[in-house]
C-alpha cells in the first residue's frame, strides 16, 4: 500500500498546490490513500468549513490538524459530523469536541490514522501523548496505523517516534514547515521528523517575509499574511506491507511547481 501525507498545507496557494500535484502525480506515483496536515490551511490558520469541504473535493482522504484546530469556531460543525474524515489531537482532554483518529478501509485493509500533538514548546493542558497513544491506539487491531505528531521539539518528536515504532507504520512529523533529511525505518516504522509543508517557497513558513522580519526587529505583534509567491510541495511517500503493516519504505517529496 502506498500512502502519500502531505505536510502542512499553507493558506490558497498550498491549497492550489496540493490540487495540481494530486491532478498530475496521484496515478502515476500508485497511491492508495492521501493524508494532509490542513493546520494552516485557512489564510494560515485552522480549517474552516470551506477549506475543509475544499480539501477532501480534491482527493484527500483524511484531514489532520494540530494546535490551530480551533481557530475557527465554526470548525466544529465539520469535527462531529460523523461521517467527517477531519481528527484533531487525541490527546486534547476528552471533553474537547471531536475524535483524534479514524479507521478507514484501504485496498480491503483497515487504516487507523491518528494525530497526536507534542506538549514541549506547544500547548498547555494537554495529555502526554505517549500515555494517550497507549490508552487509546496501542491495542487496537488495525493492521495499519498512521500517525501524525504535530510537535515542535525534534527531541519529543524522535522520543515519540522511537517508543511507538514497534506498533505503528508511520510516525509523520508536521508543525515547523521545514522539511527534515532524517526519513528512516524504525523497527515496523516509517519515520520522518517533520514532513515540511505545502505552500509558498520566498516567505518565513508561509508568511510574507517582510511582515515576519519586522516583527523580529521590533518586537511588536504584527498581523501575519500568507505570501502569495511560486508555492512548493513537501510530502512523503510510505509504502507499507499490507499483511504485516510494517513499513517497507519512505520517500521524500520536495517539488517546486511552475
Amino acid at each position: 500500500m502506498k500512502v502519500l501525507f502531505f505536510g502542512d498545507i499553507f493558506g490558497r496557494p498550498g491549497r492550489a498546490a496540493v490540487k495540481k500535484f494530486l491532478e498530475e502525480q496521484r496515478q502515476a506515483l500508485g497511491i492508495d490513500l492521501v493524508i494532509a496536515n490542513a493546520d494552516n490551511v485557512a489564510s494560515g490558520r485552522g480549517p474552516t468549513n470551506k477549506t475543509y469541504q475544499e480539501m477532501c473535493d480534491i482527493g484527500i482522504d483524511v484531514v489532520t490538524c494540530g494546535d490551530h484546530i480551533w481557530d475557527n469556531s465554526e470548525i466544529l460543525e465539520s469535527l462531529e459530523d460523523k461521517s467527517s474524515v477531519l481528527i484533531r489531537p487525541a490527546n486534547y482532554p476528552d471533553l474537547a469536541p471531536g475524535r483524534g483518529y479514524i479507521t478507514v478501509k484501504v485496498k480491503g485493509v483497515d487504516v487507523l490514522v491518528a494525530t497526536f500533538l507534542g506538549r514541549v514548546f506547544t500547548t498547555e493542558g494537554l495529555d502526554s501523548p505517549f500515555a494517550k497513544y497507549d490508552e487509546l491506539i496501542r491495542a487496537r487491531k488495525e493492521t495499519i496505523k498512521i500517525i501524525d505528531f504535530h510537535a515542535e521539539a525534534t527531541s519529543e518528536k524522535c522520543a515519540f517516534g522511537q517508543y511507538i515504532c514497534s506498533d505503528a507504520s508511520a510516525v509523520i512529523g508536521t508543525h515547523t514547515h521545514i522539511q527534515t533529511a532524517d526519513e528512516q525505518i524504525m523497527q515496523k516504522s516509517a519515520y520522518i521528523s517533520d514532513v515540511g509543508s505545502c505552500g509558498p517557497i520566498d516567505s518565513v513558513i508561509g508568511v510574507k517575509k517582510e511582515i515576519s522580519i519586522k516583527r523580529f526587529l521590533t518586537g511588536m505583534p504584527v498581523k501575519f499574511e500568507v505570501s502569495d509567491n511560486q508555492a512548493q510541495i513537501n510530502a512523503v511517500v510510505v509504502d507499507i506491507d499490507e499483511k504485516s503493516g510494517r513499513a517497507a519504505g519512505i520517500e521524500r517529496i520536495n517539488k517546486v511547481l511552475g
